[in-house]
């Protein structure tokens, strides 16, 4: 299911794509797969974290906002540097509440919120059979409990991920279209 949300009547601007959602959810797949068929620049959000952050996250403990302020400010530098080399770009980012996404929308007001959404059970098998990533399955529920839908104002649209990443890919073109009419 896809739900579209507004798109703003912002200026026509190169796009920057956050791809957002909780841990586990398959961002940085579906990022990758849509930079690739968009010929954007793709960066993984958790290459941006500090390294105390990623201890933090690593012994189980869920990262506060004081922890997370830098993090979503270089985040949102690299947006702003997509839009002003005019490049557009495809960024993950958990990016779960809203003030989050202010956050990233003050360096890039254009950004599009691409909201990956699935169901707990469906996530935590996923989380359980990943490897090599500092993110224990445990924070999970912290992840769900801090979430925060994409609302009315907020440019962006809602793809369910029980398609395979190649449709939803698809499915991501044809919503982001509407917003710029360039994409093949």
């Amino acid at each position: 299911m896809a739900l579209s949300v507004e798109n703003h009547d912002l200026p026509q601007t190169p796009l920057t794509i956050v791809v957002m959602g909780v841990s586990g959810v398959g961002k940085t797949t579906l990022a990758r797969l849509l930079a690739d068929r968009l010929g954007f620049p793709y960066a993984e959000a958790d290459d941006f974290h500090p390294a105390a952050n990623i201890a933090k996250m690593s012994a189980g403990t869920p990262l506060d906002d004081e922890d997370r302020a830098p993090w979503l400010r270089a985040i949102g530098g690299w947006l702003k540097e997509r839009t002003e080399a005019g490049t557009g770009g495809v960024v993950t980012c958990s990016a779960l509440k809203h003030r989050y996404r202010d956050t990233l929308r003050a360096a890039c007001p254009g950004a599009f919120f691409l909201h990956l959404s699935g169901g707990h059970e469906l996530v935590e098998d996923r989380l359980s059979h990943r490897t090599g990533h500092f993110m224990p399955t445990s924070l999970l529920d912290s992840q769900y409990a801090a979430l925060e839908p994409l609302e009315a104002d907020e440019r962006g649209a809602v793809l369910d991920v029980g398609p395979s990443p190649e449709e939803l890919v698809e499915m991501a073109v044809a919503l982001l279209r509407p917003v710029n009419g360039d994409l093949a």
